[in-house]
């Protein structure tokens, strides 16, 4: 076995491979940019090597870099994670003439695979039902929009070397893949080094899943169950689970026995997956294959039991699968969320900055359920514009689907991160939609749900009863520990307090009364000040001031909350509602309700940054007209570029931005008359 290997890769994975390593009785060494100099995977590594600036394109794409880090530090291999140079057919040549071992499939199953357009070339003369598209090189946006008039819309915009949602548009009409050929190509340039991309017919209300290959040095290939995907954003994978609550056990064979075929036909010999758009009636067509570990293949991992980055080292070194296909099981339910650095209360735009708090669930058996967190980033670290914003990859694992996404509900309501935007409110929200909890997914799910985007939910229901009660537990605890410190609690002695209270939530009032009885609390909800009982919540918990996870019991059901001390009050967030919860006594409360209400200042004539970036371009001039829709601006920010468009008809008064200047979040770029 490999003695050393070298991560060609960063974050979350460059960590996940560690681990396994370490497990195997592997050195590893890390490689890392400027950027990256105080990250986890250069402390988890045994060795690190510097390999040049921030940006991919100096540091993390240069192959000659990645050489010379294999022969300073004797790695015999190399794992190149998922993204940068994984699917690089000159990478993996490059290794194999310097005699360094890629774990990865061979040079001739990436170019023959890896590649988008080749890779459908190759499954339409294997005769695999591929969607309707064009293949060839395609000239210019014009070139592009005849073949869009001739294929029919929807179409997707799509990059050759592709991955990740990265160089991707969907276009509805000409002008949409004019527009969207050339952020797609600008952004495969800066994101793969490769501008080329490809057209083909978008499927309507289509479903996305994959297969999971694995194939061997001596012509074996297996496969491990699919995953679905279909919880998507801007054409990012947002939650995934395995298997997927379409496929019946016939489907499943079918698309396993077409997806080793095709892999056996390029010769495939590494983990890799292949995807297929299916419709609602099970019917699917190839999309790709990604010739190297997918970023949601931890569900696989959780359902099968094989650790698919330690097959990846066996079968490089040479060894044979010990896996067949008769002995593949399914077992359970995974589900998977994508946790980023972005903020779903503004379109999802990136945030950057350091986390000032990172606690994360723990991971192992919960219940009958077991949680997994996949991460690459530490309390005190820093989120960089440069890279790709994941924060972590959260998996469940439980014997069936509802219980599976229970676990990833409450694993998400214990997730702490503070000092950056991230998207947990919207995927605990998603955890609780019908929709999702039913299985009926498509492609469209989000757009579909969320057509005017994320927007915060008021408290409402059982969650508001819940969230109130936790409040005024809370609330008392605080009181408690404050009479302490005073010394108005003695020893042996008790100190009679006012236990009537009022919890203010988003505009609505919850009149509550509270008791304590050998360690339980009980939050009494009445219907008005003095009036009739409405329910009684218990709450236990060893929750102590500045823990930012309540975890305890409401009425002896475990419940996660985030909340955050704040004069006369607490932060609550819970079930993808976050609010701001003032507990007060009864007179607080009415002197609290003639304070005057704050109001947001007018921006409505200037145009702001919505995240931090960089001004690619300025679309416009002082003076100009501009109508509704019409693009102002690019700004770029962790490697995909935004256009910033006009909300309303105006006049451009003033430009304060130009291309190449760095923006803070809410930088003033133009204003309007």
């Amino acid at each position: 076995m490999f003695k050393k290997i070298l991560i060609a890769n960063r974050g979350e994975i460059a960590c996940r491979v560690i681990k396994t390593a370490r497990k195997m009785g592997i050195k590893t060494v890390a490689v890392y940019s400027d950027a990256d100099r105080d990250a986890m995977h250069v402390e988890m590594a045994d060795e690190a090597v510097h390999i040049g600036p921030p940006a991919a394109a100096e540091s993390y794409l240069v192959i000659d870099k990645i050489i010379a880090a294999c022969k300073q530090t004797g790695a015999e291999a190399v794992h190149p994670g998922y993204g940068f140079l994984s699917e690089r057919e000159a990478f993996a040549q490059a290794l194999k003439d310097n005699g360094i071992i890629f774990i990865g499939p061979n040079p001739h199953a990436i170019a023959a695979m890896g590649d988008k357009i080749e890779s459908k070339k190759a499954a339409a003369a294997a005769k695999v039902s591929t969607v309707p598209g064009f293949l060839g090189v395609i000239e210019d946006a014009a070139h592009a929009t005849r073949i869009a008039d001739e294929i029919g819309y929807p179409v997707m915009i799509k990059a050759s070397a592709g991955g990740g949602g990265k160089g991707m548009r969907i276009a509805n009409s000409a002008s949409e893949v004019a527009e969207g050929f050339t952020l797609a190509k600008s952004e495969a340039k800066s994101s793969f080094g490769d501008d080329r991309v490809f057209v083909e017919k978008f499927i309507v209300n289509p479903r996305h899943i994959e297969i999971q290959v694995l194939g061997d040095k001596h012509g074996n290939v297996i496969y491990l169950g699919e995953r679905e995907c279909s919880i998507q954003r801007r054409n990012q994978k947002v939650i995934e689970e395995a298997p997927s609550p379409l496929l019946d056990e016939a489907t499943r064979r079918a698309m396993g026995e077409q997806a080793v075929a095709l892999a056996k036909a390029v010769n495939y010999d590494s983990a890799g997956t292949v995807e297929f758009v299916a419709g609602q009636d099970k019917s699917f067509y190839f999309l790709e294959m990604n010739t190297r570990l997918q970023v949601e293949h931890p569900v696989t991992e959780m359902i099968t039991g094989v650790d698919l980055v330690e097959q990846m080292i066996r079968v490089a070194y040479g060894e044979k699968l010990s896996l067949t296909q008769d002995q593949v099981k399914l077992k359970g339910w995974a589900v998977e969320s994508r946790i980023y650095a972005e903020d779903p209360y503004r379109n999802f735009l990136p945030s950057i900055g350091r986390l000032v708090t990172y606690r994360p669930p723990a991971e192992g058996p919960a219940g009958d359920a077991i949680v997994r967190n996949d991460t690459g980033v530490y309390e005190g670290g820093e989120i960089s514009l440069y890279y790709d914003p994941m924060i972590a990859k959260l998996v469940t694992w439980a014997p069936t689907r509802d219980k599976a996404i229970a676990a990833q509900a409450d694993a998400l309501d214990a997730f702490a991160i503070e000092g950056i935007q991230h998207n947990i409110p919207f995927l605990a929200a998603l955890m609780q939609h019908p929709r999702w909890q039913s299985g009926n997914l498509s492609t469209g799910f989000i757009a579909e749900e969320y057509p005017e985007g994320f927007k915060a939910r008021p408290p409402e229901g059982d969650a508001a009863g819940v969230m109130a009660a936790v409040a005024a537990f809370i609330d008392h605890i605080q009181n408690v520990r404050k009479r302490k410190i005073s010394h108005q609690m003695r020893q042996g002695h008790r100190v009679a307090f006012d236990r009537d209270r009022v919890v203010l939530m988003a505009g609505s009032r919850h009149d509550v009364q509270v008791f304590e009885d050998d360690g339980l609390i009980a939050v009494r909800l009445l219907d008005g000040a003095g009036g009739t009982e409405l329910r009684t919540h218990t709450v236990a918990s060893s929750w102590t001031p500045g823990q930012p996870v309540f975890a305890g019991k409401v009425d002896g059901k475990v419940v996660n909350l985030l909340v955050k001390a704040i004069p006369n009050g607490v932060t609550l967030a819970y079930r993808g509602i976050a609010t701001t919860a003032h507990v007060y006594t009864r007179r607080e409360a009415e002197l609290a309700a003639l304070m005057p209400v704050k109001t947001a200042a007018d921006t409505g004539k200037k145009l702001t940054c919505p995240m931090p970036g960089l001004v690619k371009s300025i679309a416009v001039s002082v003076g100009q007209e501009v109508k509704a829709g019409e693009a102002l601006c690019v700004v770029e920010a962790m490697k995909m570029e935004n256009v910033l468009r006009a909300e309303r008809d105006g006049k451009v008064k003033s430009i304060a931005a130009k291309a190449g200047d760095s923006l803070a979040v809410d930088a003033v770029i133009m204003e309007f008359e």
